[in-house]
């Protein structure tokens, strides 16, 4: 199985991509629409939060309610990512320990946090 996106950029520094019947832009400047590191921070937001859902299953924590997450990236001297944080709020009143294995589980579970480790580098051809 894989996942396939379309993108083309006309000219500048916006590309709009094809996922799918859905059509989402992202200029890389975030002049005329969110910037690469403020959509993967999305995504990364976006795929934390079922991994919650099921963590919190999964280590008996019972169901979150609404779930909010404040994701922040910090960038280094060269406007690279350094670091993400996630600020986490649930309607669920979560002690220490169970929010820590609640979150540990949900780290595990996140495709798109797996995603950006290391060594995934994209393999490029030209044709």
């Amino acid at each position: 199985m894989a996942k396939e996106v379309h993108s083309v950029s006309e000219e500048g520094f916006s590309t709009t991509s094809q996922i799918r019947e859905f059509e989402t832009t992202i200029d890389a400047e975030g002049e005329e629409a969110p910037d690469t590191l403020e959509a993967l921070l999305a995504a990364y937001a976006a795929c934390y939060v079922p991994a919650l859902r099921v963590g919190a299953q999964q280590r008996d924590a019972g169901d979150l309610g609404r779930i909010e997450i404040d994701a922040t990236g910090e960038l280094n001297d060269d406007d690279k990512l350094e670091s993400v944080s996630f600020a986490v709020s649930t309607d669920a009143d979560l002690d220490d320990d169970t929010g820590a294995a609640v979150a540990e589980r949900a780290h595990e579970l996140c495709k798109v946090g797996d995603a950006v480790k290391e060594s995934l580098v994209a393999d490029v051809t030209f044709e």
